[in-house]
């Protein structure tokens, strides 16, 4: 009886760990994919994850809300080059998840383009039955 109880917690265990894992990789493929329509201007995918209240923190201080951002990218204010990700993680709670990492970011900012080494923090916090980017922050690293 001993040993089934813990073949049974055993795999409780196996597949709480899968889950969690499938679904810290959802949020990886969503943060993935919103770099992405940032790059390729998909305006509508990228406007549909981010949430209303959406607090976006460049390297430089500089914050926009959810329709600066957007705007910004559609008049060319901002266009986002290339992403070059090395390095994401994501730790996924019951209504939110942070995705921590490291890449390369070229940028056209008003005309002059930068690229830059940045750490960033994003947190997406699960609402209407889909996650939404709530919160994005951003530090140049050397």
């Amino acid at each position: 009886m001993k040993k089934y109880l813990s073949t049974i917690a055993f795999f409780i265990v196996a597949l709480g760990t899968q889950a969690q894992s499938v679904s810290e990789q959802a949020i990886l493929d969503l943060s993935k994919k919103k770099f992405g329509w940032m790059i390729h201007m998909k305006y509508d995918s990228l406007e549909s994850i981010l949430d209303d209240r959406l607090m976006f923190i460049h390297s430089n201080g500089w914050t926009e809300t959810k329709l600066e951002l957007i705007q910004d990218i559609k008049s060319g204010k901002l266009k986002y080059v290339n992403i070059d990700i090395s390095e994401s993680a994501a730790r996924v709670y019951t209504t939110s998840a942070i995705v921590t990492g490291k890449g390369k970011f070229t940028v056209l900012l008003e005309g002059n383009e930068l690229t830059i080494n940045l750490y960033y923090t994003e947190v997406y916090v699960w609402r209407n039955e889909k996650w939404l980017l709530a919160s994005r922050h951003s530090n140049r690293l050397p």
